[in-house]
């Protein structure tokens, strides 16, 4: 069996507050969400489905905010932050007796694995023969330390539509197809 390489930073609690810079891809790359037209994203029904599924997650995890997102032909681009003191000056709760998965602080992997098990159930109940939607296990994380850094990635996913022919995302950048 293959040994996957770790690509969290090892000892840093995802969980914590902050903002993160995360991109998440589709299986094989394939593009499922829309097409690129001068320069600009158009969303397909699956795009909108991705769509939908990111701007609902503060819905089912209270310690997220979301900031800059971009979904594209075959990936999605996004800010998460990260707030566990949302109640004035005390922290959320870690537990409730009568509901604890709306009071827990989620991790950055939790946030993911609910996008992406949101959309794949939403995006395959749209399909009635044929492949079935699946993302890339993982995903690319950048943990953003700064107003500097957070500024230049908001700035770079606002951009990812007009540089796709560049993007080493799109595997038809280097056969001159868009």
């Amino acid at each position: 069996m293959d040994q996957r390489k770790p690509n969290r930073l090892k000892g840093y609690d995802y969980s914590q507050n902050g903002y993160y810079f995360v991109t998440i891809c589709t299986y094989g790359r394939q593009e499922w969400f829309g097409k690129i037209s001068n320069g600009d994203m158009e969303l397909n029904t699956n795009g909108c489905i991705v769509s939908a599924c990111w701007n609902d997650l503060p819905n089912h995890y209270r310690n997220v905010e979301l900031d800059e997102f971009i979904v594209m032909p075959n990936h999605v681009h996004g800010i998460i932050g990260i707030n566990n003191v949302g109640n004035g000056l005390k922290p959320f709760p870690t537990t409730d007796q009568l509901i604890p998965s709306k009071t827990k602080n989620h991790g950055l992997s939790e946030i993911i694995r609910g996008l992406k098990t949101f959309s794949s159930r939403r995006i395959n109940g749209t399909i009635e023969s044929g492949n079935k939607f699946h993302w890339q296990k993982s995903f690319y994380d950048h943990i953003i330390r700064n107003e500097l850094s957070l500024n230049r990635i908001r700035e770079y996913i606002v951009n990812n539509p007009r540089n796709w022919n560049e993007d080493e995302e799109n595997i038809f950048k280097d056969k001159g197809n868009s």
